[in-house]
């Protein structure tokens, strides 16, 4: 796991623009270098900003970018962060990313000093919610088309993670 880099940009669009990788992320697929350059610089304001904190992941044999990890929606009144990730297919259920969720988790609850984590999943991404549960998140909502993508709404899960390093 890394920083982003603006050197990412190609990886960045391969990710992003991946059918199977933004199957249940219900957002339009990136279809350009400029749309990759911008998530980018997006998320290195978040850094700077402190309103996020980001992790590339990357192959450890081809230093490859295969997946992004990372809180967002970070409430520091609340010491609490939306988890969000995402794995290029080539690489699901190899266990990489929960590997990267035991860091992730870590920093957010010994650095970070959050209290609490939730995740937003699409209900049909049982990988997803599968990945969640053996972290230890409890699945708190079930909401009906709270969500409007592509002229549908859609429903959402959300799961929580209170601080288990305390």
């Amino acid at each position: 796991m890394r920083k982003v880099s603006v050197d990412d940009k190609e990886a960045v669009l391969e990710l992003r623009s991946n059918p199977i990788v933004n199957r249940y992320i219900d957002r339009d697929p990136m279809q350009t270098l400029d749309e990759a350059s911008d998530f980018i610089q997006l998320v290195l304001r978040g850094l700077d900003n402190n309103d996020a904190m980001s992790w590339f992941i990357d192959l450890k044999e081809t230093n490859r970018l295969i997946g992004t990890i990372d809180f967002w929606k970070i409430d520091k009144y609340h010491h609490r962060a939306e988890i969000g990730y995402v794995l290029h297919s080539d690489y699901h259920q190899k266990g990489i990313m929960s590997e990267a969720m035991n860091a992730a988790l870590e920093y957010g609850f010994k650095h970070m000093k959050l209290h609490s984590i939730e995740a937003n999943v699409n209900p049909d991404n049982v990988a997803s919610r599968a990945l969640l549960e053996k972290h230890g998140f409890v699945q708190e909502a079930y909401f009906r088309e709270n969500f409007h993508y592509n002229g549908k709404f859609l429903d959402s899960v959300i799961y929580s993670l209170l601080n288990r390093y305390k």
